[in-house]
């Protein structure tokens, strides 16, 4: 069987190539919204904006004709040089004419190589987190009331076919049947049977035409109130309830002593502005806590957390003891789907390694989901992945990593690395893979 659609487009646009097109953009599209990415803030991600895409991404390929070779027919105009049968030499060059078709390209991202579309921010975050999945992101226990779903909420009159709830309707079909009296078929059978039998034996007119006139009765009767009637009829009704949806909590642990520089302040907060924006795709309620620590720990708002300076030395376990009291008091694991994002520049006293190792495996990474350490370094370091020496904090949670992949680690010193780290800390089953540096 062959079908052939012959209904318009819409808007004069032909649907199938519109689809087609979107389909071979859509990797050009992602290179160009991570390759935006870098020159753009984090905190601006997720806003809408351009997205410029080289056309020699999306041209579909076609045949044309070298203007250069061949013999063509050209009827012109008349002219005082050429007669009939004189031959023309081509351009030198080959060329066909003017019009600076070999010039397209020296109008940079704006001229005719490229072209700019406009992706609204569900389009570029989901282009941008596209492949990115949070582990372990389904969780023990339900809260915090907000969304909405369907429940029954018993029968109405009027409704969708498909919503006929037939055992509901056989029920009151049999009780309007029973209290009009409706003639049951046994007794339609019974007359019909003893008619039969009159009429077989020496009948009695008076009582079989008694008896027809019953049975004519009773199939009366019958019709006039049938099996199913119109109000007999019930739909299922479904009414919009709150669904409980998962909650998480997002802790972003940082060191703000006086070896922190503004530069690794920066890819921290970077990292935790992508963290939150991941968290926000994928739980409808999230919290974040700000804990700041030297040699000491306390819980901020994010204006303090990012801007206020302070000097001292460094006690990592301070950070850690104050996300332990933050999570018995207000964030339980039973409720909660708990995640932790720690940046340091790798300092830490050396005396605090053992406290330290001991609250990550005995109260901390029990209770999370996930913990991210971020190693920020100078911006002069290698690039991401290569640890040139071990740092105090690291030689620290390195074995702790070995043994828990609830823990991964990971060193940044470029500010263009920040992304990439960021998927290969999030990417699908990383959860499921011990760090490494």
């Amino acid at each position: 069987m062959h079908i052939i659609d012959r209904r318009l487009n819409p808007g004069g646009k032909s649907l199938a190539n519109r689809q087609r097109f979107l389909r071979r953009v859509k990797d050009v599209a992602q290179r160009a919204v991570r390759e935006a990415a870098r020159d753009k803030d984090i905190r601006d991600l997720g806003k809408d904006g351009n997205v410029t895409v080289p056309v020699d991404g999306v041209r579909e390929p076609k045949l044309t004709r070298n203007p250069s070779t061949g013999v063509q027919d050209h009827i012109l105009p008349g002219n005082k040089t050429y007669v009939e049968g004189d031959l023309i030499e081509r351009p030198p060059g080959g060329g066909a004419g003017g019009g600076g078709g070999g010039q397209a390209g020296d109008g940079g991202s704006d001229s005719e190589d490229s072209f700019r579309f406009v992706l609204t921010r569900e389009e570029f975050l989901e282009l941008f987190l596209e492949d990115l999945e949070l582990p372990d992101l389904a969780k023990r226990r339900l809260a915090v009331v907000e969304t909405a779903a369907l429940r029954r909420a018993g029968y109405t009159v009027t409704g969708s076919p498909a919503n006929l709830a037939l055992g509901r309707t056989l029920r009151n079909s049999l009780s309007r049947r029973i209290a009009l009296k409706r003639p049951k078929a046994a007794e339609m059978a019974a007359l019909e049977e003893e008619i039969r039998a009159l009429e077989e034996s020496d009948p009695d007119a008076a009582i079989l035409d008694e008896l027809k006139a019953e049975l004519e009765r009773v199939r009366t009767r019958s019709q006039r109130i049938p099996y199913v009637d119109p109000i007999d009829l019930r739909y299922r009704r479904f009414e919009p309830y709150p669904r409980p949806v998962a909650q998480a909590v997002m802790f972003c642990l940082m060191d703000v002593s006086g070896s922190m520089t503004e530069h690794m302040k920066d890819l921290a907060k970077r990292f935790y502005i992508l963290l939150h924006i991941f968290l926000i795709r994928r739980y409808k309620h999230v919290e974040i806590v700000f804990i700041r620590h030297t040699d000491h720990a306390k819980e901020v708002d994010e204006e303090t957390f990012f801007g206020s300076r302070e000097t001292g030395g460094t006690l990592v376990s301070s950070a850690l003891i104050e996300m332990k009291r933050i999570i018995a008091e207000r964030y339980s694991p039973e409720d909660w789907n708990i995640y932790a994002a720690q940046a340091s520049d790798g300092d830490n006293v050396s005396s605090d390694g053992a406290t330290s190792q001991d609250l990550l495996r005995s109260a901390i990474l029990p209770a999370c989901q996930y913990f991210a350490y971020l190693e920020v370094g100078d911006e002069g370091g290698p690039r991401a992945g290569f640890v040139e020496h071990r740092t105090t904090l690291w030689r620290t949670y390195e074995p702790v990593a070995k043994a828990n992949s609830v823990l991964a680690m990971r060193k940044v010193n470029h500010r263009r690395d920040i992304y990439p780290v960021f998927r290969e800390l999030f990417a699908r089953k990383a959860g499921q893979e011990a760090a490494s540096p």
